[in-house]
């Protein structure tokens, strides 16, 4: 028993929006639905990805690196909040809120180099046509993608292992419905200058550069796109960095507001429900930005289907 008690006493209470009972009803139907549209929706971009050859480009190999981080990273928080929404039990234990924490910051981060990355290609493709594929062959390809995930697992070790040396002088209450940077900082009980300086030099570094560097490429590519005389040309072109574009101002927006502003200027409501922002509803939204926005995903869809069928038939 005393072992247990022990064991307890490091699990962490996820508040979430208990203080609201009434709407956690609501807001579990809501998240379940946003889960399964990520699921399926990022599920089908990278089958079809794979499966089409017309789709084994840049551009879907980088679009299917993202669907499967945004998989990672619901897979890494939604589980634990509809356990914790449809149950009484509102605790996380503390290797599990270690671990959401880890692959939840690994897959951000990683997310806003890709994005970056994505930025560049459709630079390259808009700007530099007939060096498209010298530029961007897939060697270079793999790289860029691997250098992602290396920076956002070497910014998830560093940060990640900072907040957990903060002493909390017992503080286990994380009023929030995740393990995250502000609502865990909040519970130390001793100077957190250090580790706020650290979060605002990330923040600069896969915040404000990336998109920064965006909106950069974006600039040259509308410069590009002016000078176009091809409407079709014109149009495409609005229609693939429309959606990434779409996909940017969804992640990025709420997450600077978050990460980048000072803490007191937030109360503890507006934060909870930017944070389920960007963490449910983005991710659902993406693969349906690039599916609806997208002939070429929609074509094979329906191509990879109706192969299906006949192969049923035969």
């Amino acid at each position: 028993m005393e072992t247990s008690n022990r064991s307890l006493q490091t699990d962490f209470i996820l508040l979430g929006f208990s203080d609201r009972p009434q709407l956690e009803p609501i807001i579990s139907v809501f998240v379940f639905i946003c889960y399964l549209v990520t699921l399926i929706g990022n599920s089908t971009i990278i089958i079809v990805s794979y499966l089409d050859p017309q789709l084994h480009t840049p551009m879907y190999f980088f679009l299917s690196n993202l669907s499967l981080l945004e998989l990672g990273y619901t897979n890494a928080i939604i589980p634990q909040m509809l356990a914790n929404l449809w149950g009484p039990n509102k605790s996380i234990t503390y290797a599990g809120c270690v671990l959401q924490f880890f692959f939840a910051l690994v897959f951000a981060a990683t997310e806003t180099l890709l994005l970056t990355v994505m930025a560049y290609d459709r630079y390259a493709a808009v700007c530099q046509p007939l060096y498209y594929t010298v530029l961007m062959h897939p060697q270079l390809c793999q790289k860029m993608v691997l250098t992602c995930w290396v920076g956002g697992l070497g910014s998830a070790v560093t940060v990640c292992s900072w907040i957990f040396m903060l002493p909390r002088c017992g503080h286990r209450v994380v009023d929030n419905f995740i393990c995250e940077t502000p609502a865990l900082m909040k519970l130390a009980c001793g100077h957190t200058r250090v580790i706020q300086i650290v979060i605002l030099v990330f923040g600069v570094i896969f915040l404000l550069s990336p998109v920064s560097l965006i909106f950069i490429s974006y600039a040259v590519i509308t410069q590009a796109v002016m000078r176009m005389q091809s409407a079709a040309r014109w149009r495409k072109v609005l229609n693939t960095c429309g959606s990434h574009l779409t996909v940017v101002a969804l992640f990025f927006v709420p997450a600077i507001y978050m990460y980048m502003t000072p803490q007191s200027t937030k109360s503890e409501e507006e934060g909870k429900f930017f944070t389920l922002f960007y963490t449910i509803v983005t991710p659902s939204l993406n693969p349906l930005i690039y599916t609806l926005r997208n002939k070429d995903v929609k074509t094979a869809v329906k191509r990879i289907l109706v192969i299906e069928a006949w192969s049923a038939k035969l």
